[in-house]
């Protein structure tokens, strides 16, 4: 049945397209006011934690240049819901009125120009919105002084619910580095919890690294004899490991990392459980705020890296996100909150990186804690998800 219902749903949207299309087609475009992207009738947001206000921005155009100003008048208008329901098939609400604001809403498309001044909008208290309606705010022009292309003079804005992380990177064969422009963050912990989400496609007796400094202070899988999947704290005077630190391949997983330099105790947690403390005691300090010139190969030996140590080989085979340091060590409690595996407020105390991978393109990884941004050696590959999984 759903199987039916998402080809029906298709053929519907198709031919509502379809009708737009003609009745575009009987229009003449000749010198006639559109608005925004003509194929981009419906700008679509999913709200997410932390996510609290946006602005978004749309023109008016025309197909050429006309001898006069051209004055125009947005107004939101709540009652084209009805409309776009019809249109598109759904039962969504109007965007309350307390959660936008029209910034700038009379353009000009001057003289000569064929395209206007910016529609301002500004959304939020998006957080407070409830993430099981779909909500629109239809935009559509109120006044002009210049004939309209009628099937193209409203955008709607939609916002509806989002699973916690809808979209995580694939780092094989990649490495992620730090701007390093805030780099004081990272230096001098004594304390430190390191977090993050993977789902590996293989751990084979290789090194597999998931973050840190070569010869320093770094966090790999394997190495010295141990299987694929083990995990290893590997230092400068030695390496800390326990039978217990591993990890399944093909599925996603919480790891969280904590190390009290005071005591030089660390210990494992997997999915929020305790995989126990590491079997040596390492007393040092971790200092991972490092810039360095990529081009030096014994440089880049020594950097912070995510997905690299060494050489390119030592790469992590699998999907990510979720990367944070904390510069204290989490209680048990905190790392098994509801929901931590998956979001955690970039404002939190302690929290010194916080890289989501939420980015979707490129190879730019903003850190949403201190802006120590991550720069890939090559655009990495984008996978969309819902998580956490419908059965977790």
């Amino acid at each position: 049945m759903k199987k039916y219902n998402s080809i029906f749903s298709l053929f519907v949207l198709l031919l509502a397209v379809n009708v737009v299309s003609c009745q575009d087609d009987a229009e003449s475009f000749d010198s006639k006011v559109i608005t925004g992207d003509v194929s981009k009738k419906v700008a679509t947001h999913l709200l997410k934690p932390g996510v609290d206000e946006m602005l978004q921005t749309f023109q008016a155009t025309i197909p050429q240049p006309v001898e006069s100003d051209i004055h125009i008048v947005y107004k939101a208008e709540p009652s084209l819901v009805t409309t776009y329901n019809e249109i598109y098939y759904d039962a969504a609400v109007a965007l309350p009125e307390d959660y936008y604001e029209v910034k700038e809403s009379n353009v000009i498309i001057n003289k000569g120009s064929v395209v206007s001044t910016d529609v301002v909008l500004h959304f939020k208290d998006l957080t407070a919105l409830n993430s099981n309606l779909v909500y629109v705010l239809p935009v559509t022009v109120a006044e002009s002084d210049w004939e309209l292309l009628e099937s193209a003079r409203t955008v709607y804005y939609v916002f509806k619910g989002a699973a916690l992380i809808n979209t995580v990177a694939n780092i094989k064969e990649r490495r992620l580095k730090p701007n390093f422009l805030h780099a004081g963050v990272l230096i001098g912990l004594k304390t430190i919890t390191v977090e993050a989400l993977v789902r590996a496609d293989e751990l084979n007796n290789k090194i597999s690294t998931l973050m840190g400094i070569e010869g320093k202070f770094l966090l790999r899988f394997s190495d010295q004899g141990l299987p694929g999947n083990q995990l290893q704290l590997a230092t400068t005077s030695t390496n800390a490991t326990n039978p217990n630190w591993t990890i399944e391949t093909g599925k996603w997983v919480h790891i969280a990392f904590t190390y009290d330099g005071n005591t030089g105790q660390s210990e494992m947690f997997v999915d929020g459980v305790s995989r126990g403390y590491g079997n040596k005691t390492i007393r040092t300090t971790v200092n991972w705020g490092y810039s360095y010139p990529v081009e030096e190969e014994t440089e880049l030996k020594r950097g912070f890296w995510i997905g690299y140590s060494y050489e390119a080989a030592r790469y992590l085979d699998g999907d990510i996100c979720e990367c944070r340091i904390w510069n204290r060590v989490l209680t048990v409690e905190e790392i098994q909150a509801k929901n931590h595996f998956y979001y955690v407020d970039p404002k939190s105390e302690g929290l010194v990186a916080y890289w989501k991978f939420d980015e979707g393109q490129g190879m730019s990884i903003t850190d949403y804690a201190s802006g120590n941004n991550l720069t890939a050696n090559k655009d990495l590959t984008w996978k969309p998800l819902e998580l956490p999984e419908k059965n977790q």
